[in-house]
């Protein structure tokens, strides 16, 4: 894989999903960000759910379902009023079926290669830092996925957001170095600051005992040795960036790499976390690498996911897609169970390395 792969071809065809909630709209004025810097052409897209087999709906009333979809259509063109004055290219598009569905196949259908979406809508926020519709999406689009914080809206005005700095955490592999012309773009459009992220991560030394006096010393040197080979690496990407962008070197040392990353980010103020899906692991078994999963799941800031396999090459886990298709997505360390014959997980919290 050559470094720093086009992007700006990658993104030129955004979805939007919107249910018509006050929540699902904060993904508006980051797709504005978005587009505006890769020049992409937008769709906005409603899904008109007839309802589930719990509600034991078999029937819809023909008039209520046209009143249902006017009002659709009608919200998704006032919505492309606004955003049409700020410049962009768009359509709307209302769909009909089962919403993350209709989504994937859209998308799959057209040529997407970015959806944006908002992480709760209209089921309010929840328990869960994503909701169930969006977690099926995650895992069975198979293209880049950005994920806005419903619980942290941004300005009504679709055009004041601006991003201030870019986290962009790098593991010294090509994939994870996937996502530098997207980071670098952005970063162009919006005068923005990219901190480059490395976590040095001491080295596992499984004892029945306290490690001796030795051992600590060479755990200390491993450490201090990869820091130093970390900030070469770092000062290496910085010097092949554009000189009109601002880019931060940041070298952590941590136990656990994706809490020190979250921590990064809130300490920072970072205005979006750009990641690419796979990293130094660099598998396709799975969707995601676990730094990603870890910002899926328990991330605070806007992250934007690159996917860096070909669709055609990615080999989902099918024991990731069933457990998501129940509303909840996979992490490692996570305990399963099976109550009442439907899926469980329950996640620890993260240790935040201090």
């Amino acid at each position: 894989m050559e470094r720093g792969g086009c992007v700006r071809a990658m993104f030129d065809n955004i979805l939007v999903p919107l249910d018509r909630s006050v929540l699902a709209e904060c993904v508006l004025p980051h797709a504005v960000v978005i587009a505006r810097a890769f020049q992409s052409h937008l769709t906005l897209l409603s899904v008109l759910e007839r309802g589930t087999r719990q509600d034991c709906t078999y029937g819809v009333d023909p008039i209520e379902w046209r009143i249902r979809k006017a009002a659709a259509e009608s919200y998704l063109s006032n919505l492309s009023d606004r955003l049409q004055k700020t410049g962009l290219s768009l359509e709307s598009r209302t769909l009909e079926g089962e919403a993350a569905e209709q989504i994937i196949d859209f998308a799959h259908n057209n040529g997407v290669n970015l959806i944006i979406l908002s992480s709760h809508g209209q089921s309010g926020l929840t328990g869960w830092n994503v909701g169930s519709v969006v977690q099926k999406i995650v895992m069975r689009a198979r293209t880049s996925i950005m994920i806005v914080r419903a619980d942290k809206r941004e300005s009504a005005d679709l055009a004041d957001l601006r991003y201030q700095r870019l986290l962009v955490p790098i593991d010294g592999s090509h994939r994870a170095e996937w996502v530098w012309p997207l980071a670098t773009t952005l970063a162009r459009a919006e005068g923005a600051e990219i901190l480059l992220a490395h976590v040095v991560k001491p080295p596992e030394m499984p004892r029945r005992l306290p490690p001796t006096a030795e051992d600590t010393e060479l755990a200390d040197r491993v450490v201090k040795r990869n820091q130093e080979e970390a900030r070469r690496y770092v000062d290496e990407l910085r010097s092949w960036m554009p000189t009109s962008v601002s880019v931060r070197r940041c070298v952590l040392v941590g136990d656990h790499v994706p809490a020190t990353l979250h921590q990064l980010a809130d300490e920072e103020g970072a205005g979006l976390v750009v990641l690419s899906a796979h990293g130094y692991s660099g598998g396709t078994r799975f969707l995601y690498g676990g730094v990603v999963m870890s910002f899926i799941i328990y991330g605070s800031t806007p992250v934007l996911i690159a996917q860096d396999v070909p669709v055609d090459e990615i080999q989902p886990n099918p024991a990731e897609i069933q457990v998501a298709d129940h509303g909840v997505l996979p992490m490692p360390h996570g305990t399963f169970d099976i109550k009442d014959g439907w899926p469980s997980l329950q996640f620890p919290a993260l240790p935040i390395q201090h």
